[in-house]
């Protein structure tokens, strides 16, 4: 029997909200109502999948769950917010209940870990395409933005880059690995882990900062424009993933540089805050630094104490063919 879309609601998205008394009126209303603490300020990112084109047409709907909110969180993770609420947009192509249960189970897998409350959305008939809303608290005046890296400043990322894009590259039949080797890179393009809490603890000490979604260049490109700086960063001390030794570290450099998906943080902080900063990432997360600000409004990429020339500047949805 086919559900409806109220029955699809019940049935797979709306749940209890325990421990949420800002959500005065959640789902099931024509509109959620919240409340924001008065000591606070609302930061709210929205992000569009389609199938295809963010993601493969075979991912698991469990996986899809998870990772269509993951990429969400990355950008409150980005600039220092605790997560609160969410709204969910799904285009479906069928109203098909296994999907239904596993990509429900994949988002609230993530959602209950970070105490989210799903509030509201909407369900309609047509390509596969998920638009996520997430809404989180940062205390007033203390949200860390793209803008605001001083020269001398220097870059850290958190994590490994370039896995994700390895593993994408495994599923389109681009790139050959080990089988133990996809396996790691694949849980990294399937399960980004939003670096919420390193950004939380990168309140009062980065100067600025970004999630990398569209590739290293790209999102710390996005910095230095805001900023209106620019940067030498050392490609020798890129973090890289196991699977670069499979691959050569030329290889796995450019996929670092460009390929997008790893969802870390890029960001800048003075060097005076580095040992406290470290301190405080520490039993959180892996930190690097991998370059300096400069005053020369350039991005000039270093390799074995040489100036190179890198090629590639990310995904764009739209730009030059």
């Amino acid at each position: 029997m086919s559900l409806t879309e109220f029955e699809i609601i019940q049935d797979y998205f709306n749940r209890r909200l325990n421990g949420h008394a800002d959500v005065v009126l959640g789902i099931g209303d024509d509109a959620a109502i919240l409340e924001v603490p008065a000591d606070k300020q609302l930061l709210v990112s929205t992000d569009t999948l389609v199938s295809g084109l963010h993601f493969p047409d075979h991912i698991s709907p469990l996986d899809l769950g998870y990772r269509c909110l993951a990429v969400n969180l990355s950008d409150l993770a980005a600039m220092g917010a605790s997560p609160r609420w969410a709204t969910l947009a799904l285009t479906l192509p069928e109203a098909n209940a296994a999907w239904l249960q596993g990509f429900s189970d994949g988002f609230f897998t993530l959602a209950d870990r970070h105490g989210l409350a799903l509030v509201g959305g909407d369900i309609t008939r047509g390509p596969l395409t998920i638009t996520v809303q997430v809404h989180g608290f940062a205390g007033r005046g203390q949200a860390l933005c793209r803008k605001g890296a001083n020269v001398g400043d220097l870059v850290y990322v958190t994590g490994e880059l370039g896995a994700a894009g390895m593993a994408l590259a495994c599923m389109e039949h681009r790139l050959d690995l080990s089988a133990e080797s996809v396996n790691q890179v694949a849980r990294r393009y399937l399960r980004p882990e939003p670096r919420l809490a390193a950004g939380m603890a990168l309140i009062g000490m980065a100067s600025s900062a970004i999630d990398i979604s569209d590739g290293l260049l790209a999102d710390l490109g996005h910095i230095l424009k805001a900023s209106e700086v620019g940067a030498t960063l050392r490609l020798d001390d890129l973090p890289l993933p196991s699977a670069a030794d499979e691959i050569g570290r030329n290889a796995a450099v450019h996929y670092a540089l460009g390929s997008g998906d790893d969802y870390e943080l890029c960001f800048t902080v003075p060097a005076v805050v580095v040992p406290e900063m470290e301190q405080r990432l520490r039993n959180l997360c892996a930190v690097t630094c991998i370059g300096e600000i400069s005053d020369s409004n350039e991005l000039d990429c270093m390799e074995a104490g040489q100036t190179v020339t890198i090629t590639g500047h990310g995904f764009q949805h739209f730009g030059a063919d």
